[in-house]
């Protein structure tokens, strides 16, 4: 028998098919991440306390709002629990935070915000184009009936019918007055009202979310009247009562959301020790899904 030479051995490998099993990219309707390759997704957070050193400033954020969430926590969010091209609705919009990381990352956001004049601002962190195609932007009361209508119109622009994420921000109670306006809850009369106005609020993102997905409250505590004021616990129950699932609820430490944090410490620390209670270090991110 002859025997075949290296050259022509090698141009038999060459043509022969390839074997080797190709496994299918696995992954769950709400992501890209694809689960067959899930040791390499190291970067994203799965356990319920999230620490960062400092807020990420770059990629077109900023910190020029005062109570705006950082950055960090939508780019966990987003690979977690969307997909690219997927429309992320903010129903608390601010400083655009939300709108400027879906871009960043290839999905697209309705933002709706109480505040003229901080549409405005953020309007101008996008150009003519973007906010055509990718970003939406509505000054609105997410309180209201007539929110919905509107979000409906530009989802028909951006050819979905639901979004695929919900993100929720909202004052937390009175602490911050972000505005004078009767709607903005800030401006509550009360703690209670501030519920209600939170759960029409949470019910609106409801019905405009798609089902099966995801939806995400950031939200921290308060002190009134010398004992602990749970809102991200009380905000958490009303989401359950309009139809929500809990799925986690992550505590984050809140280092990079606090302005002049130095000037005042000595003072709150006096305050904690003559009052008897501790300084918030920490706030919370309630994760749900539409079931």
């Amino acid at each position: 028998m002859a025997k075949l030479s290296n050259a022509n051995r090698v141009k038999i490998q060459e043509q022969k098919p390839d074997l080797r099993i190709v496994k299918d990219k696995k992954t769950k309707p709400y992501s890209d991440i694809d689960l067959n390759n899930w040791k390499e997704y190291s970067h994203i957070k799965t356990d319920t306390w999230w620490e960062f050193a400092s807020r990420d400033n770059s990629h077109g954020h900023s910190n020029e709002y005062h109570g705006n969430y950082i950055p960090q926590i939508a780019q966990q969010l987003y690979e977690r629990f969307t997909k690219k091209g997927d429309i992320v609705l903010d129903l608390f919009l601010g400083s655009g935070t939300s709108a400027i990381e879906a871009l960043n990352m290839g999905r697209r956001c309705i933002g709706v915000e109480l505040k003229p004049e901080q549409v405005d601002i953020v309007k101008n962190k996008f150009s003519s184009k973007e906010l055509v195609t990718d970003v939406n932007l509505i000054c609105c009361d997410s309180a209201s009936i007539d929110v919905k209508d509107k979000i409906q119109a530009r989802l028909d622009v951006m050819r979905e019918e639901k979004a695929q994420f919900l993100m929720l921000h909202p004052p937390y109670d009175d602490i911050i007055k972000f505005s004078d306006r009767k709607e903005d809850l800030s401006n509550c009369s009360s703690t209670q009202e501030f519920y209600e106005l939170f759960k029409q609020v949470a019910q609106n993102g409801y019905d405009m979310l798609e089902e099966g997905r995801f939806a995400a409250l950031i939200i921290g505590d308060k002190y009134a009247n010398g004992e602990i004021v749970p809102l991200g616990a009380d905000c958490a129950a009303k989401m359950r009562e309009i139809g929500f699932k809990m799925k986690a609820v992550i505590v984050k430490n809140m280092e990079g959301n606090e302005r002049a944090k130095g000037k005042t410490a000595n003072l709150w620390r006096y305050r904690a020790l003559n009052g008897g209670f501790y300084i918030f270090k920490h706030e919370y991110i309630y994760i749900f899904q539409k079931s």
